[in-house]
C-alpha cells in the first residue's frame, strides 16, 4: 500500500483561502529589506503568498496587502514581475 504525500497548504494574503502551495506565488523580504519574488518558495526572510490570479494581484496592489505583511515598501516593479508570472503561466 503506497502512501500519498501531504500536500502543503498555504493561505492566500488577499483570498485568505489555504490552497495547495504550487498554486500561489510566494513574496518575499529578506533581513536585509529587499522584497522579490520568490520562484522556488525556499529563500529565506518573511513571505507572503498570493494566487496566481491577475485581479487578486490587482486588489493586493490597490489595497497594499503585501506592505502590512512584509511590513515594507513594494515597488510598483513588483507588481509588474508579478502579473507577468501570472500571464506567461496562463498563455
Amino acid at each position: 500500500m503506497t502512501r500519498s504525500k501531504k500536500q502543503p497548504l498555504r493561505k492566500c494574503v488577499v483570498t485568505q483561502e489555504m490552497v495547495p502551495k504550487q498554486q500561489l506565488i510566494r513574496v518575499v523580504r529578506n533581513k536585509e529589506g529587499e522584497v522579490f519574488v520568490d520562484d522556488t518558495g525556499k529563500k529565506n526572510g518573511r513571505g507572503a503568498y498570493l494566487t496566481k490570479d491577475i485581479h487578486v494581484i490587482e486588489q493586493a496592489e490597490k489595497q497594499q496587502v503585501l506592505n502590512r505583511h512584509l511590513k515594507a515598501k513594494i515597488d510598483t516593479s513588483i507588481y509588474e514581475e508579478l502579473k507577468a508570472k501570472v500571464k506567461a503561466e496562463t498563455s
